[in-house]
């Protein structure tokens, strides 16, 4: 899940800038020996133009940095196509979307980060099949399991775009090396490294999961991951699609292992308080402390990267770096929890297709990679333009043969659960709120 935020002006002002510069660069305004197709920098383009002065509305999670990244990276698509792209991100999106789209002002195009969400617009007929060359396109560059996930009866409504690795533990290198820690590889491991620094002195784990309307889901990814590290990848699939209930003990079992970290007073919340104070600190903010030497541990996915101090260096030898988040048993394989979006569109007008495709390219996706903090699990992502290495560690996790991927399983399930009671039960659990009741009620809520 992407949660940033950029005014949208600034986007409507970018189109318009774009399209003033597409009449110089790409001749979209120009003669026909200044035209599109002879611009040398525009011919990757060639088979998206013939939409000049058209615009199309995304409307996503995506805000503040990744959003100017986002900017970038399609700019010279909009300048070759005369495509004005008008793009809103909105920190209450997941609140925000289904009003809009109930209330007949759905955007053109949205990244949906949940399938439950996605099925629940597609079961409605609200969103609209790929067009041919989108498909062909997610078809020729995505691997099947990724697009399952955007399958509704047999029908594929988007493509993927940006991908994560949720299964990361962030930590200071620097710290480490000073005070003569060793990074875990094993769950006994992590959990000894947690009484060493909490018999320091220091709380170990720092945490945070309010996140406006969304408030609770960081919880759930830690979760997802002890679902994947107690029990087997089919007991996990039976989880998320209800084939087992919410309150089975097996569920219980995950949730409790979780909470010797997150509801333990010795070892939250480094740099912040107790453990209610993992509510009130934005997720934004929680691993924050790690660069101040006043937490050591931050369980977060990879898209993280973005929220460190521009001045930290994130290396494996530098101010911050992560490790993979240790297996129970690693003779049972390598668990992996990951989330990504999916390209859907509510309409299904020529230059919406265009935008579409282009979005499911290797073109988007290696333009993308190239300005940094981002992954995909498009194989025509050349690894050589992915920089950052946490980058680099999460491209090469995705494809490990040997890793067991599983999709982010609140994204999974219906929206009223894995964006609503699933997000909110993880804040009650949090507050004090014993395991049994807590999973009883969100079991209770799952539609029938």
């Amino acid at each position: 899940m992407a949660v940033f935020a950029r005014p949208r002006q600034a986007f409507v002002i970018a189109g318009v800038l774009g399209l003033a510069l597409s009449a110089t660069a790409c001749g979209t305004g120009g003669n026909d020996s200044d035209s599109k197709a002879d611009s040398p920098e525009c011919a990757p383009y060639e088979k998206y133009q013939g939409h000049d002065g058209k615009e199309v509305s995304i409307y996503a999670s995506i805000r503040e940095v990744e959003a100017d990244l986002l900017e970038q990276s399609w700019k010279q698509f909009t300048d070759c196509t005369g495509i004005t792209i008008d793009y809103e991100g909105n920190a209450e999106f997941e609140a925000q979307l289904p009003v809009r789209v109930d209330g007949g002002n759905a955007p053109d195009i949205t990244f949906l980060p949940q399938p439950g969400l996605l099925k629940r617009f597609a079961d409605a007929g609200k969103l609209k099949g790929v067009g041919a060359d989108t498909k062909a396109m997610a078809e020729q560059n995505y691997p099947a399991d990724w697009l399952k996930y955007a399958t509704v009866n047999g029908t594929l409504y988007g493509a993927p775009l940006g991908s994560n690795v949720k299964s990361f533990v962030w930590y200071s290198p620097k710290t480490f090396k000073e005070k003569g820690w060793t990074v875990p590889t094993t769950w006994d491991q992590l959990i000894a490294l947690s009484d060493q620094i909490a018999a320091s002195g220091t709380k170990p784990w720092c945490a945070g999961i309010e996140s406006g309307d969304a408030t609770g889901w960081p919880a759930t990814d830690w979760i997802e991951d002890l679902m994947l590290r107690t029990q087997t990848p089919e007991v996990y699939d039976q989880w998320t699609s209800h084939g087992i209930p919410f309150n089975d003990p097996r569920v219980a079992e995950a949730l409790d292992r979780a909470g010797t970290i997150l509801k333990n007073e010795k070892y939250v919340n480094g740099g912040f308080g107790g453990v209610k104070s993992i509510l009130t600190t934005s997720f934004q903010e929680g691993g924050q402390p790690i660069v101040d030497g006043k937490c050591a541990l931050h369980r977060q996915a990879s898209f993280y990267a973005n929220q460190w101090p521009k001045n930290a260096k994130v290396a494996e030898d530098g101010d911050v770096f992560a490790f993979y988040f240790p297996a129970i048993d690693p003779a049972k394989g390598k668990p992996v929890l990951g989330g990504g979006e999916f390209v859907a569109a509510f309409t299904d007008r020529p230059e919406v297709q265009a935008v579409q495709t282009y979005l499911a390219s290797g073109e988007h996706a290696n333009s993308r990679a190239k300005l940094g903090n981002w992954v995909s699990a498009n194989n025509k992502l050349d690894i050589a333009n992915v920089a950052n290495p946490i980058d680099k560690l999460s491209v090469q996790i995705l494809q490990d043969k040997s890793s067991i991927f599983r999709f982010d399983g609140s994204d999974l399930m219906p929206a009223a659960v894995g964006a609503g009671t699933f997000w909110k039960g993880m804040v009650d659990w949090i507050n004090g709120k014993d395991t049994a009741t807590v999973l009883q009620g969100i079991e209770g809520s799952w539609p029938k």
